[in-house]
């Protein structure tokens, strides 16, 4: 215990790091995969094609890749960016995807005709999808969108590979440190992650709870 009570200060910092990579980048991805989700059901087919093969790939490429990329390429590209700037653009690309097929989802859940009501009335695209589809698929994105964040928390680990102080290298720094007690550090390590990951668990429980009533 005394190896956990001397290491807080680091702790604290990866701490810290973690909530910075999933908060900004958490963000940025929602933001990010709301628009390509749009993009995806556009009726303009160069746009929907563009937003599929974007979704498709970046789906499949492991978050490794894609952090390798953002953190070894772009810098030998002379962009000019630091490591933690990088981090944030890989796991910010990495989940886009995600969000995308998860609002995508919601708004399939919500009955055509509501879309075609709107159009009647002379709404165009983006007015249709703005007020009349998205408030009601929101419900039923919530809690997929929330499972979304909950691995983003994860994945923000990997970052820890690339020179950007999170959990993961804490982890690391504090195990050479105090080879004498890797099993205690460590475990202090997984609450951390549990600290950010069980809350928003129950949140999307409690969530998808409520929209089962509402249905």
């Amino acid at each position: 215990m005394d190896a956990v009570i001397d290491s807080l200060p680091t702790y604290l910092k990866g701490f810290v790091g973690t909530l910075e990579l999933l908060a900004i980048s958490g963000v940025g991805a929602l933001i990010l995969g709301t628009i390509v989700a749009g993009l995806r059901i556009s009726p303009i087919a160069s746009l929907r094609t563009f937003a599929a093969v974007y979704t498709e790939v970046l789906r499949n490429i492991p978050l490794l890749l894609v952090l390798f990329f953002c953190g070894v390429v772009l810098p030998y590209l002379k962009v000019p960016l630091d490591y933690f700037p990088l981090a944030l653009i890989g796991l910010t690309l990495y989940t886009s995807p995600f969000v995308a097929e998860a609002v995508r989802s919601g708004v399939n859940g919500v009955p055509v005709g509501q879309a075609e009501a709107a159009r009647s009335i002379g709404l165009r695209f983006g007015q249709t999808l703005s007020l009349i589809v998205m408030p009601q698929a929101i419900r039923m994105v919530i809690p997929p969108l929330i499972n979304v964040i909950i691995a983003l928390a994860k994945n923000t680990s990997v970052a820890g590979g690339f020179f950007v102080y999170e959990l993961f290298k804490a982890a690391n720094d504090i195990t050479n440190l105090r080879g004498d007690a890797v099993i205690v550090l460590l475990l202090g390590i997984a609450v951390l992650y549990l600290v950010i990951t069980v809350p928003l668990g129950l949140i999307a429980g409690a969530v998808e709870r409520r929209v089962a009533v509402l249905r």
